[in-house]
């Protein structure tokens, strides 16, 4: 089943409490950050499900919305490579 990116984006939370207010999927102690980096590495999604049995598909794909949604205004120039 399909899903909107404001679907997907309704399963990103952030709570002051929980890794100083970064956003996290569901209220769980699961950073997008977490997820992204993974997924930066070469994880598979199915890799990242068998390693994290909470988490859901659409929740990987919350993450990669929620990324879209952070980067759709921004520059590569705004970004800090290291040399």
């Amino acid at each position: 089943m399909s899903r909107t990116n404001t679907e997907l984006l309704a399963r990103i939370t952030a709570r002051p409490d929980v890794f100083g207010g970064k956003p996290i999927i569901r209220d769980m102690r699961i950073s997008v950050e977490l997820i992204l980096s993974l997924l930066a590495q070469g994880a598979t999604a199915d890799a990242i499900l068998e390693d994290y049995p909470d988490l859901e598909a659409d929740d990987i794909r919350a993450c990669t919305a929620y990324a879209h949604a952070v980067i759709a205004r921004d520059t590569l120039s705004a970004v800090s490579v290291a040399r």
